[in-house]
């Protein structure tokens, strides 16, 4: 293991599989939403939309304005006039008052918070901490240089031509974006969410991600 961090100076895979799963459970705990990279680069790519959603979903969480805005459509539909719903008469036995048995339990109101999207600026502040994460690993082990080129085995593999470049990488990028939304998620949406929870989909998706750049890779590498 050594004789490897030597060469390649990258981390053994174990640490590497713990960094993630660390990740993954802390942004869980902290934000009650899944990770995912995809979903969060759309929602700020439309962060004016996304701004009104939830400025439009922060109405509807206050339980008074979801009981002014029912008591509203209620005296629409049946007239100013009605009579207000009688409350559900409370079991045999059962203490509470009219008020408290209709009252939603706090484990509802929260249960359809958690159904919510996660908010725009913990995903901002996710792509943001990747970006910073890579800069400060490339700085702190001594690698981090700008180039205008991928590198000299994308070179030798694909092309060194400037333009061929941009061209192959725009279009890998288009496939990469499709490919991604077609799915409903990216390799870290399905691959350590989606697997974790033991999701079919999830569990089928990663392996036709991973199965799909061991083929690329042996093409590339053997064949091509």
């Amino acid at each position: 293991m050594a004789g490897d961090l030597r060469m390649t100076g990258y981390w053994p895979w174990w640490a590497g599989a713990a960094g993630l799963a660390l990740t993954t459970i802390n942004y869980a705990v902290t934000t009650d939403r899944s990770f995912g990279v995809s979903g969060a680069w759309d929602r700020v790519l439309h962060w004016r939309a996304e701004r009104r959603v939830e400025r439009v979903n922060a109405q509807f969480a206050d339980e008074r304005v979801l009981a002014d805005a029912l008591a509203v459509a209620t005296a629409d539909h049946f007239g100013a006039g009605s009579p207000a719903p009688a409350a559900p008469r409370a079991p045999h036995g059962d203490a509470r008052t009219p008020e408290q048995a209709v009252r939603p339990p706090t484990a509802v109101s929260s249960s359809m918070a958690s159904m919510l999207p996660a908010p725009l600026v913990s995903q901002a502040a996710l792509l943001l901490s990747i970006f910073v994460g890579g800069w400060v690993a490339a700085v702190t082990a001594g690698r981090f240089q700008l180039r205008l080129d991928m590198g000299d085995a994308f070179g030798r593999i694909v092309t060194d031509k400037p333009i061929a470049m941009i061209g192959a990488l725009f279009v890998g990028g288009v496939l990469v974006g499709f490919g991604t939304r077609l799915a409903g998620g990216c390799s870290s949406g399905h691959g350590l969410n989606g697997c974790g929870r033991l999701q079919p989909v999830s569990i089928v998706a990663t392996a036709v991600f991973f199965g799909t750049g061991v083929l690329v890779s042996f093409l590339l590498w053997k064949v091509i």
